[in-house]
């Protein structure tokens, strides 16, 4: 995937977390989708901790086609959080990350243009993002990097440091009660394009594979 280099995939996550311990400008993890991400909806979840201060940009999330940062989700250096597809983004004040650990949701739908980030399963306010987009398959989804051109272009000051789990990702909107249950860890359907259960991941450089204690 990365350099022409022999790839190993694991597959799955269950009860597992990543752990990011150092600023690096090579540490990431690559996911392979279960399917085409051709999306005009989508529903992402994950839970999140870092100790890095708020002035840091952070990268949460990110799906890159050879010319195009497809999705992108950001924590900004004045500490708002954010999502980009193909441009300019859009940004929400949302509580703080910190060091314990926050359940984040991001969704869109295309026919509208409501987009929201869900925070420890309450949602912010809408707001109305590139309504008839849509995003582009057959791209690179890596967490803890930033990739500035496809498969490259990684910088350290914009790495993520800190603990990833739980990162699971749907096709459509999930409801207000199925994201509500997901935060409180009940059981809601498999997400379609990201499952943690059974994610297929390659390790590349610093990152750990942790017991979720």
């Amino acid at each position: 995937l990365f350099l022409d280099e022999i790839v190993l995939f694991f597959l799955g996550l269950a009860n597992k977390v990543l752990v990011f311990p150092f600023e690096t400008d090579f540490s990431f993890v690559a996911l392979v989708p279960q399917k085409d991400m051709a999306l005009r909806a989508f529903t992402l979840c994950l839970r999140v901790a870092t100790e890095l201060p708020e002035e840091r940009q952070i990268i949460l999330f990110a799906y890159r086609t050879p010319d195009y940062d497809e999705l992108n989700v950001w924590r900004e250096k004045d500490g708002r959080v954010s999502f980009y597809m193909s441009g300019d983004g859009t940004f929400y004040h949302l509580p703080p990350l910190s060091t314990f650990r926050t359940s984040l949701c991001l969704t869109w739908e295309s026919r509208t243009g409501l987009a929201a980030f869900w925070v420890e399963g309450k949602r912010s306010t809408y707001q109305v993002y590139k309504p008839g987009h849509g995003i582009r398959p057959k791209g690179t989804v890596l967490l803890g990097q930033d990739p500035d051109k496809h498969l490259g272009g990684l910088e350290a000051t914009q790495s993520f440091v800190g603990e990833l789990t739980d990162l699971n990702m749907w096709d459509f909107v999930l409801s207000r009660s199925l994201i509500q249950a997901w935060h409180y860890g009940h059981k809601i359907p498999k997400g379609n394009i990201f499952d943690w259960a059974t994610i297929q991941y390659e390790l590349s450089g610093n990152v750990m594979v942790v017991d979720d204690d």
